[in-house]
């Protein structure tokens, strides 16, 4: 299995978007735009709304194998599988009792983990729609299965990290520091994974000996929780961000940083007034291109940054106008995707720097999304209490 399968939630996303160019063509149709809320344009270009979700819907994967099924979670403490061709259920997570935040597929497609806020993790089988194994651990950051293997890691508030072998139930923990364990990831060779902390400090851990084998703090970590980590496709480098606004280059086998690469404010912020809050910024995602030597950072107040891997400069910024809650690459393209607080989902040509297309048909902030391999559709899930399959195919691409 190639690393792609690594996160669904990040390499294996692949978006897509046809010039939605006119809008006004568009905004008279209004048929299929029931719920829209009062405000916020009637535009929809999605394909699919699936709706039975009744609060914010939190998170979304696709499976890996064949990228027909979505699994997505929700503040109303459900979690659904449903065929993204047409938005129809396959079946309902039942029984969490908080917000479900982490939903994902094993990398075969086998299995489908679904976690909530409180920590309870449970596994279905998907073909059997059946509840597998569960498992409750303190309060949930993260969840992500093994790239190769019916192998579930999560990380907890307590600072621990959680493996377990599916569905026998055979757990191992790795013990961080007595604060967050605020994101993670398994690393491409399946033998590794780097995790984040709100401490500021990132550590790399062996996953058979249970052992740490890097730890970056001090001058070295960050002076901020760590937000969102990600590894490039053989897993030698590892990006960290935080919210110091600042995003760690590192490489994975001696653990040390290559580089820092740092958002200088575009325009002088002014001071704070009394009583006034200093507007924050933050680094929210990140990734790897995986066919030219370039990254991408999304920040809180909007800015894309494409920083240039071999000269460790910035290529491109792309701003938006609100924040950026999520980037994906396509799998095989230097095409980057960005979803935002506007409810948008955004298209980039890394190269140039210029947005390919936009998709619009949410009517509240775009939580979450996932890419499918071929990069034709996106799936998104929003505030709204809507998840929307946007069909982004284009013919010269």
């Amino acid at each position: 299995p190639s690393a792609d399968d690594l996160a669904d939630e990040m390499e294996d996303v692949d978006f897509d978007d046809e010039g939605a160019d006119e809008p006004d063509a568009e905004a008279w149709e209004t048929e299929d735009d029931e719920g829209v809320e009062e405000g916020m344009e009637a535009q929809d270009d999605s394909e699919v709304t699936f709706s039975l979700h009744s609060a914010s819907v939190f998170c979304v994967s696709l499976d890996p194998k064949t990228n027909t099924l979505a699994v997505t979670g929700g503040e109303d403490d459900k979690a659904f599988v449903w065929h993204v061709s047409d938005g129809e259920l396959l079946f309902e997570c039942s029984g969490h009792k908080d917000s479900v935040t982490c939903a994902g597929f094993s990398h075969d497609s086998v299995f489908v983990a679904t976690g909530d806020m409180s920590g309870l993790i449970k596994v279905w089988r998907v073909d059997a729609k059946e509840e597998v194994w569960s498992f409750e651990v303190g309060d949930l950051e993260w969840m992500e299965w093994h790239p190769q293997a019916h192998v579930l890691l999560a990380g907890t508030a307590d600072g621990n990290s959680w493996m377990w072998k599916i569905p026998s139930g055979d757990c191992k923990t790795f013990q961080g520091p007595a604060c967050p364990a605020t994101c993670g990831r398994i690393l491409p060779d399946g033998k590794r994974a780097v995790v984040g902390y709100e401490d500021g400090t990132m550590r790399i851990w062996d996953l058979k000996q249970g052992t740490s084998l890097h730890v970056l703090k001090g001058q070295d970590g960050h002076q901020d929780p760590l937000t969102c980590v990600a590894s490039n496709q053989d897993g030698s480098l590892i990006l960290t961000g935080s919210v110091d606004c600042h995003a760690k280059l590192v490489n994975s086998a001696t653990g040390k940083v290559v580089c820092v690469f740092k958002m200088e404010s575009v325009a002088p912020k002014a001071p704070a007034g009394e009583g006034e809050e200093a507007e924050s910024n933050s680094v929210e995602s990140l990734g790897f291109c995986n066919v030219m030597p370039l990254a991408a950072v999304g920040y809180l107040d909007g800015t894309l940054a494409i920083y240039d891997l071999s000269t460790q400069s910035l290529r491109h910024k792309c701003q938006h106008e609100s924040g950026i809650v999520q980037l994906l690459w396509e799998e095989s393209s230097a095409v980057v995707y960005t979803c935002s607080l506007d409810g948008a989902v955004r298209l980039w040509d890394a190269r140039s720097g210029k947005m390919i297309s936009e998709y619009r048909g949410h009517s509240a902030e775009i939580l979450d999304f996932a890419v499918n391999k071929d990069a034709s559709i996106v799936v998104t899930t929003s505030g709204d209490h809507q998840a929307k399959v946007f069909c982004v195919q284009r013919p010269d691409r």
